[in-house]
């Protein structure tokens, strides 16, 4: 059994050390937000908070995770932060196919709560996730109205 942290709460977790964060967010514990993309750590679909830090979580493996807290889409609004881009999301109209999202509000958080009004250059070099549909625009638009 592997201990984790994930939302604030400890999980007692029977899994392999090498098994992905990723699966065992989806399969074990049934937090299913958080997004399988390219499972190469090239696209953030899979991103989670580690200790406030956007991390990839479909290449972090569960014995590397330690007694850091984990933090994913489920659980974003329980701060103001996070509860300003979830609104801020929705206001904008930031999602089409919507399936990288959950990945972009958890980098955007991780943004927000290091450089609380940053610039579009900002932006642009935290925001490394990928979105197919082409979204980019209102998602820099929607931080730029979270961190108002």
């Amino acid at each position: 059994m592997i201990r984790i942290n994930i939302n604030g709460r400890d999980y007692d977790v029977a899994a392999e050390p090498d098994t992905p964060l990723l699966w065992v967010l989806r399969d074990t514990l049934g937090l299913t937000g958080t997004k399988y993309g390219c499972g190469i750590a090239q696209c953030g679909a899979c991103t989670v908070l580690v200790d406030g830090e956007a991390t990839r979580s479909c290449q972090l493996a569960l014995e590397n995770v330690g007694s850091a807290h984990i933090r994913t889409i489920e659980a974003i609004e329980q701060d103001e932060v996070g509860r300003k881009l979830v609104e801020a999301w929705v206001e904008v109209q930031v999602p089409q196919c919507g399936y990288c999202q959950s990945g972009q509000i958890m980098a955007a958080a991780a943004l927000l709560s290091q450089n609380p009004h940053p610039t579009d250059a900002d932006i642009a070099d935290a925001m490394t996730n990928l979105c197919r549909c082409g979204t980019y625009n209102r998602i820099a638009a929607a931080i730029h109205h979270a961190a108002a």
